[in-house]
């Protein structure tokens, strides 16, 4: 396994732990998963599965196909550059890890998606 990627799983336990969240602890869980078994999403699903503001955690990675309207937060385990582009684009952010727990520590408000 990748180490970057196992010491994400860590991190994400300790936060699980430290917020008492147990939304940080299934992320740890899913990136512990093989790469084969994580989730794809796309820009255009987010955009439909989303409203503004939402903070969104997604389990994967997230691919720049089809377009956003309106702002949101994403965390996720990778993301494509276009991805990228087309979210800060919209208004949004993409955040890191220490970015999202600081963000909510307990979780709440935090949307799983893929």
């Amino acid at each position: 396994m990748n180490p970057l990627t196992e010491r994400l799983a860590r991190q994400l336990h300790r936060d699980a732990g430290a917020c008492d969240a147990p939304i940080w602890e299934r992320l740890s869980k899913e990136a512990l998963k093989p790469g084969s078994a994580r989730r794809t999403v796309n820009v255009k699903k987010l955009g439909q599965l989303t409203s503004s503001g939402q903070t969104v955690a997604v389990p994967g990675k997230v691919l720049g196909t089809g377009t956003i309207s309106h702002p949101i937060s994403v965390f996720s385990f990778s993301i494509s550059e276009p991805a990228a582009k087309k979210i800060t684009g919209a208004g949004g952010r993409v955040l890191s890890r220490e970015d999202l727990v600081k963000a909510s520590p307990s979780g709440k408000g935090v949307v799983l998606v893929g």
